[in-house]
């Protein structure tokens, strides 16, 4: 099968790969329909994550080729989405919500690695979640992006209590921020302010239900925040950027009391902790445990009352993954699709 390889820092190649096989009894092969680019895999294109001829990718669609004697949940034939980690489902961190730290977690990226024409995933019953029928191919990139991004933004919108009445305020503007957008929206948020100074982005996030644009960042970014909210802050603050300036914008703009869910991946961020203790907020972020949120997410996406797949700006065939690494490492687009 072909599937993508970054053998270092931005060297990306599409390469043949040995076709997976069954190994535990609690495994699936399927057949990727789809699968994307994310925003992570950038961390060990510019080298800031080690990278070694490392099979890259963890979002996916696609159909049920062959599964293990002990699966239950999905059969050959089923069109089936997971999640980006690996879960039995059935653990006590699962069960209270967190498939993303469940006790048999496993990454999907760089070790499965499904930017791939097949892949194996382990512990099906918990990762894999089987939609209603096959899917008409409109649909398809929306369901792939709640395979993480939409999966993720939500679990940020959920961590942070947006809801009726809430002021949501999201720095990020991303796929991951445009996706927390519209989890803020359907969950009712009263308003919604996106960070953002990018004019399509910025178009992209009133889409999907932004109310305000704020360009500003850092302390002036803050200030803004809490000039649109009376001084108080935002009563829920998403971080889906994962630096320094924006994981510390996001402190600021939470107001006292408010809730900060916090899914950028933040490398080198340092977090003063006097500044943390005074700020006075609750804090809940990480993996997203995507598996918790899929039923209701395909349910909102077969009903057709919500369309991630717009986040989707560049589409391009597996063999040419390389540009689609390039496109999103130089902010030409949000997140490539490639199509199998």
């Amino acid at each position: 099968m072909r599937g993508v390889i970054m053998y270092g820092p931005g060297d990306v190649h599409v390469v043949d790969r040995e076709d997976p096989k069954i190994i535990d009894p609690t495994d699936a092969i399927i057949r990727l329909t789809a699968t994307c680019i994310c925003g992570s895999d950038l961390w060990p294109y510019r080298g800031i994550e080690p990278v070694d001829h490392t099979p890259m990718g963890h979002e996916y669609v696609g159909v049920v080729e062959e599964i293990g004697a002990d699966v239950k949940t999905v059969k050959p034939g089923d069109f089936v989405i997971g999640s980006f980690v690996i879960s039995d489902n059935t653990c006590e961190i699962c069960r209270a919500g967190f498939q993303s730290k469940c006790i048999h977690a496993e990454f999907v990226a760089q070790t499965v690695g499904t930017q791939a024409e097949k892949a194996r995933i382990p512990h099906a019953d918990g990762t894999l979640v089987a939609t209603p029928g096959h899917p008409d191919e409109d649909l398809v990139p929306a369901l792939l992006a709640a395979s993480d991004v939409l999966g993720t933004g939500w679990y940020a919108a959920d961590a942070a209590q947006a809801g009726p009445g809430k002021t949501v305020a999201v720095v990020g503007d991303g796929a991951v921020g445009l996706m927390a957008i519209l989890a803020a929206r359907e969950l009712g948020a009263e308003r919604i302010i996106a960070m953002s100074r990018h004019p399509e982005r910025q178009k992209l996030a009133r889409y999907y239900g932004a109310t305000d644009i704020v360009e500003e960042r850092g302390e002036e970014g803050i200030a803004r925040i809490r000039d649109l909210t009376d001084g108080h802050g935002a009563h829920s603050v998403v971080e889906a950027v994962g630096t320094q300036e924006s994981f510390m914008q996001a402190v600021g703009a939470t107001r006292g009391g408010g809730h900060m869910g916090y899914v950028g991946v933040n490398y080198d961020v340092q977090i003063p902790g006097i500044q943390l203790f005074f700020a006075g907020i609750h804090l809940l972020g990480g993996p997203a445990p995507v598996r918790r949120f899929l039923p209701d997410l395909i349910d909102r996406i077969w009903n057709r009352t919500i369309d991630p797949g717009k986040v989707f700006d560049l589409t391009l065939p597996l063999d040419q993954a390389a540009e689609g690494y390039k496109a999103m490492n130089e902010r030409r687009a949000i997140k490539t699709l490639l199509t199998l």
